[in-house]
């Protein structure tokens, strides 16, 4: 299934990531930030349900000066927040979030809307993809916080670090060779009031022609890339 997901991000597609058993087990909808349209935020708010994200790379994350929410909220002065901030052993399946900045574009209304959040999602993506390449990135000129796209930065060492959905889709962006930022978005379950089932999340799947991948398949294919760039795809 990698390499149908793989092909699936390259042409701008969604496809359905599932971490595993032992960590969350839950399955989101994820797709390129680039591509992202108000159409296909309006299928992640209805189909899906959950949070809708954008992850970016850590490399990018850092030339464009964006912290962690944890790290910021520690530093914060002003403000009596010490017992508010995420501590070790706070989230079981895991050692920290990865939340950083909510933002909003600055050429949108109230920022909530499908189509300022579309057009949120699309210019963090052009900006990673700018600080990227070595320019120089105004990140406060073109957006302001707080606002409605929680932004989430990935653990430095990606995978070998961390193995949730924000580094499992930056690690899928890396094999496809696209901009590494994506929009995640959890499936939740209307009926039961948690996350959706494995087996309902490879159904939806199955019905709307989508890629249903594991994480571990991630985790396996981009070790071989990392061991030998020129095996994958």
């Amino acid at each position: 299934m990698i390499s149908k997901a793989i092909e699936s991000l390259r042409k701008g597609g969604m496809v359905l990531l599932y971490d595993s058993d032992c960590r969350e087990g839950e399955t989101d909808i994820v797709m390129p930030a680039h591509a992202t349209t108000p159409k296909r935020v309006a299928t992640m708010r209805k189909d899906a349900g959950g949070l809708i994200c954008i992850a970016i790379h850590p490399m990018a994350a850092q030339r464009l000066g964006l912290p962690f929410m944890s790290d910021l909220l520690r530093h914060a002065s002003g403000f009596e927040i010490s017992e508010v901030v995420e501590k070790p052993g706070d989230i079981s399946y895991d050692i920290s979030s990865s939340f950083s900045l909510w933002v909003n574009h600055r050429k949108t209304f109230t920022g909530i809307t499908d189509i300022d959040r579309a057009l949120t999602i699309k210019e963090i993506s052009k900006a990673v993809q700018h600080s990227l390449n070595g320019e120089t990135v105004d990140f406060g000129k073109e957006f302001r916080s707080p606002g409605h796209v929680p932004l989430l930065r990935a653990a430095d060492n990606l995978l070998s670090e961390r193995k949730g959905q924000t580094e499992l889709s930056i690690a899928l962006a890396g094999l496809a060779n696209i901009t590494p930022a994506t929009v995640l978005c959890e499936m939740l379950d209307e009926n039961t009031g948690k996350a959706l089932s494995k087996k309902d999340a490879k159904l939806y799947a199955k019905n709307n022609g989508l890629v249903f991948l594991e994480g571990v398949e991630i985790v396996e294919a981009y070790g071989r890339f990392l061991e030998n760039p020129s095996s994958i795809f």
